[in-house]
Order: structure tokens, then sequence, then C-alpha cells
């Protein structure tokens, strides 16, 4: 978007914009504030619940059974369709308010030159050519050119990912350069943290970068899950099937001479003993008891199918600052007296931290080489740090409060330090000096700290030789490369109050170099470890260095510590992602920086091309169009903006990268339950279909009716289902990659394995009823009855058959889920009451057990479960 520089120019940077012309400029330009999206309407959402080739097969035969006379039929039908869809409704619903929260971040006054005063207005009345007013503490309204500064920092982090505020100029950047490297402008809802500047507005509203991120989060659309997907491929399939045997038992039929209602009723019952009525509830409360578990674990989860689909996730693309970084600065090394430390700030009680050498000369550090580096750290300084027992304050640069931090733990007693020390001059850091220096009073002493560029505060200092300055060059430019920012410490004592540029009265003492580091997360290195283990590509892509983005990289095991490859947004602009060679490239690294919003999402699709399943985490408004591009976009929920988190599918409470693993482990074991409770879901429904139609074949009368069919699919298929849908209990999830995204719920081995428990419980419920209609003379409604209890005891039993590996069969994940006790015992008291309760048998059109009967009906329940264990010492399941 380039700058209306006709309307600029004819702007006074000292008058400022006169009220009419303000005025002008809004009614040319519009208010300065983001568009609003239309939300998803609730009728869209209900809509959704109910837009499925399943409950339109539900639907056709309601309205069927309504056309026959089964009002209940069709009643029962309706009331499977309405519990689906209304509960999920209730559990999906959830308003989309991405936009409403990029909007929050207008809700501030600005203050401009107008009319030759400064005034206070709101800020979607800033329009172009606006003089901005800024100083520490305010967010920025609008883009901006600079035009005055002093001391300017600027939080970016929500733009550019970069954890250190940039430090701004009224030098010209080029106009390609990266966001973080534009030091003369300034962007829209950014924070400024330290200094105030004079600024002249060039972009407002959607025109701002802030703007084009908004655009991209509206229009970046998400595709349907990985389990939608599969379910609707899975429903295709039982369309499939129950219209074959449907027209098949049809054709039979006529060609039999059968009553044409007859056939027709038992097409209906077909129907219904296809399709697996309890699938959605099943999966939907799978999901949200998933949902619960994982809250437990600080992960908020705010689309169901982001739970299953975060287990099939094997590309997790992750920002650096705040995800795998604490987001804050520290100080990392050191070079004292011709010494490198590295060093680490360890948390030891509520009076402050201390200080380790994890790398060099430990004696070192009670060294007054390094007190003297430590003191200087705190002296030229203005930032407040603060602890109590209670908590911590800090006020002002995180650079600054990292070396009071430092000085602390090292040992210096800030508070003595200050009244010791009585500041009586500052020369304040600017970007022509690069310097920030200080003149305090101790005693009837004078003493000079300075700090800054290396190049600038070394030429300040006294050296033996050219060759020991240039070292000192030389090692602050490797520690630079190390993606660490580094500052130079100098200092003077004197007897003599020096003159007012009491830099350069006399040579100083150099007294050393601090790189300083936005160290990372404790529990990063073991989550990643976890990741590589599951066969989890994690790819680190942020806005900050490159060389920064390697180094914690490295630091954090996501490579190797001889990797060099890091790719940058300019690299990426001249890819050919046609190219093989580019595309090679694209999957070998795993380090990105300098990358803005809309690469991010190009990098995704990349992904989503070569059919991976992509999450993405993040924090800051730069990653909300990814976050929502992804297949899955993990928030950050401490440091995380209010739009990352609109526009993420979960959100970790906790900022952990942990929690992620926790999601991942929780995503594949729920996907595991569902692929149990749907094998064992269509076989119970196949055997239905057998056993009516193999008796429809062999012209045996009517096993099973219509309403007893739905009656077994959703009470006493949908109970155990359940119970294996919330099963927690899988130890070796996690050992092995993730599932190949394109792989059905259920391959041909289960398919197999489907047929085959059909089939082991078809013939031992149709055996039975054949004994006792043919071998005991028992009436057509006696055996009816005997149909019905048998099959139903023998699916309630089949839940036995689905224990993973080579477990025991007294002592596996089904025999340790208490659900699946209390899920058949409510099972058969269910069965009980429907055989001595009038009302239901009549409903039922069942008859009342005799012993013999019941002894048939055991048998028929307990021998598939036998057969399926014998066959299973020759044959294991996976």
């Amino acid at each position: 978007m380039t700058e209306n520089t006709g309307n600029l120019d004819r702007t006074d940077p000292k008058n400022g914009l006169s009220s009419e012309e303000a005025n002008e400029r809004l009614r040319q330009f519009g208010l300065n504030e983001l568009e609003q999206v239309k939300p998803e309407s609730v009728w869209s959402i209900l809509l959704r619940q109910v837009n499925s080739v399943i409950v339109w097969i539900l639907a056709a035969a309601a309205v069927v059974s309504f056309f026959l006379g089964d009002a209940l039929e069709g009643y029962a039908v309706i009331a499977v369709i309405l519990i689906n869809a209304i509960t999920g409704f209730v559990l999906e619903y959830n308003a989309r308010q991405s936009m409403e929260a990029l909007r929050k971040l207008d809700m501030t006054p600005a203050r401009v030159l107008r009319n030759k005063l400064i005034v206070e207005i709101a800020s979607e009345q800033v329009t172009i050519g606006d003089i901005l007013i800024l100083e520490a503490g305010d967010l920025v309204p609008a883009d901006a050119v600079i035009l005055e500064v002093n001391q300017l920092t600027v939080d970016e982090s929500a733009l550019t990912g970069e954890s250190v505020p940039s430090a701004k100029t009224t030098d010209a950047s080029p106009e390609d350069a990266p966001l973080g490297d534009r030091h003369d402008r300034l962007f829209k809802g950014t924070a400024i943290t330290n200094g105030n500047a004079k600024a002249m507005v060039t972009h407002i509203g959607q025109t701002t970068e802030l703007g084009k991120i908004a655009t991209m989060v509206n229009e970046a659309t998400r595709t349907a899950t990985p389990l939608e997907a599969k379910l609707d491929s899975l429903a295709k399939v039982l369309i499939w099937v129950t219209l074959g045997m449907a027209s098949l038992f049809l054709i039979v039929g006529l060609i039999r001479g059968q009553e044409i209602k007859q056939l027709i009723e038992t097409a209906v019952a077909l129907a219904i003993a296809a399709i697996p009525e309890g699938m959605s509830v099943v999966a939907t409360v799978a999901l949200a008891y998933g949902m619960l578990r994982l809250a437990e674990k600080k992960v908020i989860v705010k689309r169901l199918s982001a739970v299953e689909t975060l287990g099939g996730t094997n590309v997790i693309f992750t920002d650096k600052t705040g995800t795998l970084t604490q987001n804050k600065i520290e100080v990392h090394a050191l070079r004292v007296a011709g010494n490198d430390l590295t060093v680490r700030l360890n948390a030891d009680n509520a009076a402050g931290q201390t200080l380790e050498v994890t790398k060099g000369d430990q004696d070192l550090i009670h060294s007054p080489d390094l007190e003297m580096l430590a003191r200087i750290g705190a002296l030229v300084n203005n930032a407040q740090l603060s602890s109590s027992k209670s908590e911590r304050k800090e006020l002002g640069d995180p650079v600054e409060i990292a070396l009071l931090s430092y000085a602390r733990a090292a040992g210096i007693d800030l508070h003595k330090l200050h009244q010791d020390y009585q500041r009586q001059a500052e020369q304040a850091f600017s970007s022509d000096t690069r310097i920030m220096a200080t003149l305090d009073q101790v005693g009837s002493e004078y003493f000079i700290g300075v700090k800054g560029a290396v190049e600038e505060v070394s030429a300040l200092c006294h050296w033996n030789s050219q060759e020991d300055r240039d070292k000192e060059l030389e090692i602050s430019e490797q520690m630079a490369a190390d993606g660490l920012r580094t500052l130079a410490f100098a200092y003077r004592q004197s007897s003599n109050k020096p003159e007012k540029d009491f830099t350069k009265t006399e040579k100083l003492t150099y007294a050393g170099l601090i790189g300083f580091l936005d160290p990372p997360r404790k529990e990063v290195i073991k989550s990643l470890n976890a990741c590589h283990e599951a066969g989890i590509k994690v790819i680190m892509v942020t806005g900050d260095h490159p060389a920064t983005s390697l180094k914690i990289a490295k630091q954090v095991n996501l490579v190797e510590a001889e990797e060099q490859l890091v790719l940058t947004g300019k690299d990426l602009e001249s890819f050919d992602f046609s190219s093989l060679e580019d595309q090679e490239k694209m999957m070998e690294c795993r380090v990105f920086a300098r990358v803005n919003p809309a690469q991010k999402l190009d990098m995704i699709d990349f992904y989503q091309k070569q059919g991976d399943i992509v999450g993405m985490t993040g924090d800051g408004v730069n990653d909300a169009p990814a976050l929502k591009k992804s297949d899955i976009g993990i928030a950050m929920g401490l440091r995380g903006t209010a739009v990352a988190a609109e526009a993420a599918d979960m959100v970790l409470k906790d900022d952990s990268f942990a929690s992620i693993v926790h999601a991942i482990e929780q995503g594949r074991v729920i996907f595991e339950n569902i692929r149990k409770f749907i094998l064992f879901l269509l076989s119970c429904n196949m055997s239905e279909i057998f056993v009516v139609t193999f008796a429809g074949f062999l012209n045996v009368g009517s096993p099973l009716l219509p309403l007893q069919i739905l009656f077994i699919n959703i009470i006493t298929d949908v109970f155990p289902a359940l119970a294996l849908g919330v099963g927690k209990d899988n130890k070796n999830v996690m050992k092995s990659g993730p599932r190949d995204p394109k792989q059905p719920i259920l391959e041909l081995s289960d398919w197999k394995r489907v047929v085959f428990y059909a089939l082991v419980m078809t013939g031992s419920v149709l055996g039975v009823y054949w004994y006792a209609i043919d071998r005991l003379g028992l009436s057509a409604e006696e055996g009816n009855t005997i149909t019905f209890y048998a099959l139903s005891l023998a699916q309630l039993l089949h839940v036995f058959n689905l224990y993973s590996g080579k477990l025991r069969f007294f002592d596996n994940e089904i025999t340790r889920n208490k659900f699946i006790w209390m899920a058949l015992a409510l099972c058969i008291l269910i069965m009980f009451i429907t055989n001595y309760a009038p009302f239901f048998r009549q409903i039922l059109s069942l008859e009342e057990l005799s012993l013999q009967a019941l002894e048939l009906i055991l048998a028929a329940g307990f021998l598939p479960v036998l057969v399926n264990q014998m066959l299973r010492v020759f044959f294991p399941v996976k």
C-alpha cells in the first residue's frame, strides 16, 4: 500500500492539521477502524449439525415409517435426529470474535497536533497526515513515519515476534525492509516502551499493517477437519452398503412374490440397522470428554474436532517468542578481564535470584571485575526492579531490567547502591552517540559509568594495544552472530567533578561485554524430544533475527548443534514452490526467520498440499491469520493477544509447550477410542443387517422388527460405545509416529474384523432362533423375543473383543475401564426392565422369557466372545 504523499505534503509538522482539513480527510479516507465481519449465524451453526448423509438417510426412514403407518417408529427416528443435532449444537457453538478482538486494540485515545494545539481524540478520528504526539506507555493508533525522536523504543512483538523492543530513528529505511527493520516507522497496535516521538500518520484502518493482518484473518479459510472428513467418508460407505443390501433384498423378495409392504418395512429395518445412529453422539461426547481432560491440563479447546485433529498432527509451526522462549531478556554471556563466561540466573527464593556459571571459570563469579561490570549495569540504568514475597515489579526497558536482575544475582544490594551513588548528570542514549552515560557522586568521589555499542564504548577507553581493542570487537561480532544482543561497559573514577562532557575528558577503563538473550522455556527441550519420538516435525517460524532464531533452536534441541540452515522472508520471496529444489529446501529447513504473516500462510499451505496435518502455535497479532489457516491453531493464553486466542482452535492457559504434548497424546487416545467404538458399532450394526437379510433370504420369518433394531442401536449399542469413547488407558500411544492423514478411520484389516465379528454374532443368534422355532416349537413371537435379547447380549459382550495388542483378556484397557462395567450394568438392567414392564413389552412386541429361552440367550451371547478369543490365539490383533 503506497502512501498518499500528496496529502502528507500539505501537513505542517509544526502546526498539525486544521479542523477543516482533518474533517475533509475523514470524509475522504474514512474512520481509522477495522472492517467488521458478520459473524456466523446461529442458524448456520444449527444447519451444519443436520447437514450430513447419515441424518438424511434417517430422515428418509422416518418418512417411510409414517407413510406405512408406523408413527411410533417414525417419531423414534426423528427423536434420534434431534438428540444428535442438539448435542452437537450445544457443544460446538462458539462465536468467532477475531475481528472484534482486533477492534479492541483501537479503544484508546490518541494525542495529535491540531490547530497548533495538542489535543486528545478518539483513535478512530485519527486521519492521514495527522501529527501524533507519543510517549512511553502509549499505543500507536495508526501507521506513521517518525519526524522527531528522543530515545524511542517500541514493543513490536505482537506484529514481528521480536522480544527486544525496537529502537527508532528518523533515518529512512528501505521500502522493502521487513517490519522489524523499519526503524523510521511506527505501526498501529504497537506500544511505546521508552522515550517520546512526533510522527506523521501515513496509513489508517484497514490499510495499516494491523489492518492487512485483519484482512488475512478474515480471508484465511479452514477446510473440514480430518475427523469430519473421515466420518463423512465412512458414512458414504454405509450408504452404499445400505442401498446394496436393501436393493438385493427387494429384488429377491419381488422374485419370490412377497408382499410389497413387508418388503418395504424390511428395507426400512435394513436402513436403520446399517446406520449407527449413535455414532455422531458418541464421537461428540468422546471429544467433549477429551476437552474436559485437557482443561485439567490447562488446555482450553474451542472446537470439538480440534482435539482429534491435534492427535493426528504431524507438522507443528511454532513461534519463537513466548512459545519456545520466555519472552523476557536475560543476561546470558559475559566477557570480563579477558575471560568468557556463560551464565544463568536461577530462581532462588522470594529475595531474588542466584548467578550460576554454566561455562567458563567458576571462580570469576566473585571477582572484582565481574562485580564492577554488574555495578555499572545497575548504575547506568533508568529501570526499576523491586521484589517482595508476594510480587515482583518491573518498570522500564527490558534490557535495563535484565541488568538490574543480573546485578542483584551477582550480590549487589540495589537499594543501598542507589543510596550511596547519587546521580549528578546523565547523557541519554541516542542513535548518533549510541551510548548512555551517568555521573554519580559517592562520598567525595565521582563515578562515571558508560554502556552502549562496543565500537563507541571501546573508542572512549584506554587500550594497551590496538590488537586488544580489535579482539573485543571480534568477540562482540561473534556474540552477535550467535544471536545475542551485546552491550559494552566502561567506567572512570575521579576525585574531582568532571566537566559537562564527562565521557571525553579522560580515557575510560574498559569493563567488559554482556550478551543478552530471550532464554528458552525450561520444559521445551523435553517436550520437543517427545514430539520427535512421536514422529512430529516441529518448525520454528518467527519474525526475529536469523542468528537469534538459530541460537534458540539449538538450545532447545530443535536442530542439531552443527545446523546452519536458516531461511528468511527474503529467501522465501524468491522461492518457486513448483521447483523440486526449492521444495526440498523448504522440507529440510527447521528455522525460518524474518517471516511476515503472508509468508506464514504460504508455508502452511505448502505443507497442507503435501498431505500433512499442520498445527500452528503463536501469541501475537502477526500469528492470527496462520492460526486460522492451519488445521489446528494453538494460542498462548498468558502472553497471547486476544486476536490470537480468538483465531485459534485451542488456547494454552499456561503458555507451556509441554501442554501441546499432552494435547497431542490426548488427541491420539481419542482417535484410537473413536476407532474402537466405530469398530464396535459397525460390527454390531452389520450383525443386525446380516440377521435381517439372511433370515429373509432363508425365508424363516422376521427375527427382528425395525423398532427393536432402533432400540438396540440407541440403548444397548450406544452406552458401551460411549464407554469405549472415554477410555484413557493407552500407554504406548506416543511411542509411534502419527497416523497417515490420508488413512481412513478403518483400514481393510479393520473391515475384515467388522465382517468377521458380525458373522460370528449372526451365526450364533440365528442359530438359537432356528433352534427355538424348529426344534423347540416356540412361536414366531417367542423366537423374535429370543433373537432380540440374544443379539443385545452378544453385542454387549462384544466390547471385550476390542482390546489392543497382545494384552491379556482379563487385564487390558477394556477391563480396566470403569465406564465399560457401568455401561454393561445399565444396559442389562434396561433389558430386564423391557421384559418385566408390560408397557415396554407392548411397544417392542416382546414376550415374557421362560427359563429355557434365557438359557438360549446366554448361550448366544457368550458364544461369539469364546470364538473370537480362541481365534485370537492364532491370529493376534495388532
